[in-house]
């Protein structure tokens, strides 16, 4: 039976482009994940999209002089191109100024509230002196009055895990202009996280094989569980699918409840846009899928306590009970797969700090696969980790322009050059077999490796596996071969292995480099698609929807997204025969080396002002 896989992937936040950091914590983890779990024979279904709601998006509108949507349209088409050029293979990835994502997201609203999940309060709220503004959780910073460290957020710290409310910290301040907010008296909807408290404990202590410190972080989430609101003060967001709300256009729901729900609003959008409008169920409600969802690590409460917490609300499966909501009971995450942080100089990655290096311009100086490779390699995968130019011009030039390029240029070249073709081998050595069952070898090892998402053990075994065949070519030395004819046989054989090492090597590579994959494909004389990337498409906004409230966006807007071919494509996990006699090209250079300088003072574009 084919295992139905859900990637979801975090939604990166449409107010500006997406820098290096934001792809490393859930960019290029999750298409890896994907792309391995298609080879494997997986039904696959990646979704994501912008985050299109919520204070910051107004912040940087009004600075900008435009309306919120013409900056959320901007940098949705900016976001869609850098995610597509990088590579990623999603199945959809869409926005949420959908009217479907709306009906969606309101859909979940009313399930939880029908069930007694969301409980209307009082609570303090803070708000910008100067423009009377709803400042956002995550927009308000200061000392945590837990643990006392400097730089706690409105709605947690990051040092010791606790939940908190803006009105907790010790002297708050906006990050947005310097301000002490000011808290007032406001009504909202909480999410009763309490009532949900047992069965999310309950769900939480099954789970065995997540990242250790999400796992640890999330549990230390259960030890100061409390009600959650859920809506906002503010006039740009999702309405409030509630009688007497729906209307009120100063109120609006939370953008983190809005974008959580995207993912099932996502795949509910694929499966109109493939004609099989029911599609979804299969990775939704069906007990046998799996699911995985890829952040950073700043958004874990989110995906391991928030949003299973509104799932298991919806089914009816917290203290109060209730019934399963009308789109069926929907699977919680198999893994919360979260990455540490990518730095520069000891700084996270901050497009406001200055401290950034855009995807654009990456991918325009150096190409996907060079970045795809240092993130996999490299990358926050456990631990937060510093990117230095020194260190990628290092991995780059070392790793996958002399390691890997030069093994299959000279490979191939030597092949080309003596045979024209794969030759024909004769019996194997030792050294032979022992190449090649190091390889096969790898197979198992790695791919165990990339179904836990330990990616940076995976392509290290991959890249050992490198190391020894060009070892293996050095010992063999098939260029001495070449001048002795009585040895014809022997250098045949010795190129075979080497060139059925390269394709074994290139099969396990595909993805993490599955641009560099389709090359080494053809290299090899192989031809059609081996490697699948992804497409952006232009549609309409015209899905037939329920809508639960009010304010749906207007129909028939057109905007773009990223979907893909990749069920079609060759690639599989398994070893691929090379065949003798198979036209061999003289191959072109793979992978560019780069300027040694740049490990020095880095790209002239690199603005680095921290």
């Amino acid at each position: 039976m084919t295992k139905s896989v859900l990637t979801a992937v975090a939604w990166p936040y449409a107010n500006g482009p997406r820098h290096i950091g934001h792809v490393a914590g859930f960019g290029v983890p999750s298409d890896v994940f994907a792309r391995y779990q298609r080879m494997t024979g997986a039904n696959v279904l990646m979704v994501s999209g912008t985050d299109e709601h919520g204070t910051p998006l107004l912040v940087q509108a009004e600075k900008e002089g435009v309306t919120v949507q013409e900056l959320a349209d901007r940098y949705n088409r900016q976001i869609v191109h850098d995610l597509a050029g990088l590579g990623l293979s999603y199945d959809l990835f869409t926005r949420t100024t959908t009217r479907n994502h709306y009906a969606v997201v309101q859909e979940l609203f009313r399930g939880l509230y029908d069930n007694g999940y969301m409980v209307k309060e009082t609570t303090m709220g803070a708000i910008s002196p100067s423009t009377g503004r709803t400042l956002p959780d995550r927009y308000i910073e200061g000392t945590c009055p837990i643990c006392g460290a400097d730089g706690a957020r409105g709605d947690q710290c990051d040092n010791c895990g606790n939940q908190l409310d803006p009105a907790d910290l010790i002297n708050p301040v906006s990050k947005i202009n310097g301000e002490t907010p000011q808290f007032v008296e406001t009504e909202h909807f909480l999410l009763d996280l309490p009532a949900l408290a047992d069965a999310l404990s309950a769900w939480l202590k099954e789970r065995q094989d997540w990242r250790p410190n999400v796992l640890k972080f999330s549990l230390n989430l259960l030890e100061d569980i409390r009600p959650r609101a859920m809506t906002r003060d503010i006039d740009w967001g999702v309405p409030i699918p509630i009688e007497g709300w729906q209307d009120n256009n100063a109120k609006k729901l939370y953008v983190w409840f809005d974008a959580v729900v995207g993912y099932l609003s996502a795949s509910i959008e694929w499966a109109y846009r493939i004609g099989e409008p029911e599609a979804w169920r299969t990775f939704w409600t069906n007990p046998d899928a799996v699911s995985y969802y890829f952040m950073g690590k700043d958004n874990i409460t989110f995906h391991s306590q928030i949003w299973p917490a509104e799932l298991l609300g919806y089914r009816g499966e917290g203290s109060r009970g209730g019934t399963v909501g009308q789109l069926g009971s929907l699977e919680l995450p198999t893994e919360v797969v979260s990455s540490e942080y990518l730095t520069m100089s000891g700084s996270k990655f901050s497009s406001s700090k200055g401290v950034v290096i855009y995807v654009k311009d990456f991918l325009e100086e150096f190409g996907a696969d060079p970045l795809r490779y240092f993130i996999a390699v490299a990358g926050p995968e456990n631990n937060d980790t510093d990117f230095t130019w020194d260190e990628f011009v290092r991995r780059i030039n070392n790793e996958l322009a002399n390691g890997w390029g030069n093994l299959v240029n000279r490979t191939v070249s030597m092949a080309h050059k003596n045979f024209g073709e794969v030759p024909t081998p004769g019996e194997l050595s030792d050294a032979d077999q022992a190449i090649l069952d190091l390889a096969s070898r790898t197979f198992d090892e790695a791919g165990d490796a990339l179904s836990h998402s330990r990616f940076k053990q995976g392509i290290t075994k991959i890249m050992h596996v490198v190391g020894e065949a060009n070892a293996y070519i050095a010992e063999q030395e098939p260029w001495k071969l070449a001048k002795d004819e009585t040895q014809r046989e022997r250098l045949a054989t010795v190129l075979w292995t080497a060139l059925q090492v390269v394709s074994d090597c290139n099969t396990m590579l595909t993805p993490f480099l599955p641009h560099t994959a389709q090359a080494v494909h053809e290299t090899l004389g192989r031809d059609g698609v081996w490697a699948a990337l992804p497409e952006v498409v232009e549609v309409t906004d015209d899905q037939p929807v329920e809508p639960v409230g009010a304010g749906l966006p207007e129909k028939g807007r057109s905007y773009p997204v990223i979907m893909g071919n990749y069920r079609d494509q060759q690639a599989v996990w398994t070893r691929i025969d090379v065949v003798p006699g198979t036209a061999l090209s003289k191959p072109r250079p793979l992978i560019a080396k780069l300027d040694p300088e740049l490990a020095e003072t880095g790209p002239s574009w690199a603005r680095v002002n921290s």
